[in-house]
């Protein structure tokens, strides 16, 4: 089987300070109002307990992508790696794949008129190097994981995350502990 990569999200070790979402927009000098990387809050009582817990989340690079299927012109493409890609030169802008995708990862960029979402940094990938908000994130609480090897580890879920068979993310999580503070050498 070939390998398959997705983002593991480890929620125990992320503390919100948004460095991963600041390196993508370095990276990509991207529009004020877009962002491909949010760090999101999750509830305080999602785990069993009173904490400030969150979850940085991204494109989930679908294995059957939404944005992919509701796209009418071919701007979406899929990798042998399982990255999904969109094309800027081909997008013309329609906004069917925001409205498909049940992530709401798809941003629209009013100044192109054009439609922008995460690739995972697949240039980058291909340099051997991280992806930006990997190599940006000082908790080293996200990473890139072949997802077909069984003890890459974590969940596919957390509370809130829409259903995951609609389809079939390879975003994995960690969930957060609650009442326990992570060390960075943990």
């Amino acid at each position: 089987m070939a390998k398959k990569i997705g983002f593991l999200v480890n929620s125990d070790r992320c503390i919100g300070c948004h460095a991963c979402e600041l390196a993508c927009k370095n990276e990509y000098q991207q529009e004020p109002e877009i962002r491909w990387r949010k760090v999101y809050p999750l509830k305080e009582d999602s785990f069993g307990g009173v904490a400030r817990e969150f979850a940085s989340l991204a494109c989930n690079h679908c294995e059957d992508p939404a944005c992919l299927k509701a796209c009418p012109v071919i701007a979406y493409t899929k990798r042998e790696d399982g990255i999904v890609m969109h094309s800027k030169e081909r997008c013309i802008g329609c906004k069917n794949c925001m409205l498909a995708c049940p992530y709401k990862v798809p941003e629209f960029n009013k100044k192109t008129k054009k439609v922008e979402k995460c690739h995972m940094c697949a240039v980058r990938q291909d340099r051997g190097e991280k992806p930006a908000c990997v190599a940006g994130c000082p908790m080293e609480a996200i990473s890139v994981i072949d997802i077909t090897d069984d003890i890459a580890g974590g969940e596919r879920s957390l509370p809130g995350f829409p259903n995951a068979a609609i389809t079939s993310p390879t975003t994995r999580f960690i969930k957060p502990v609650v009442g326990r503070q992570v060390r960075r050498d943990a």
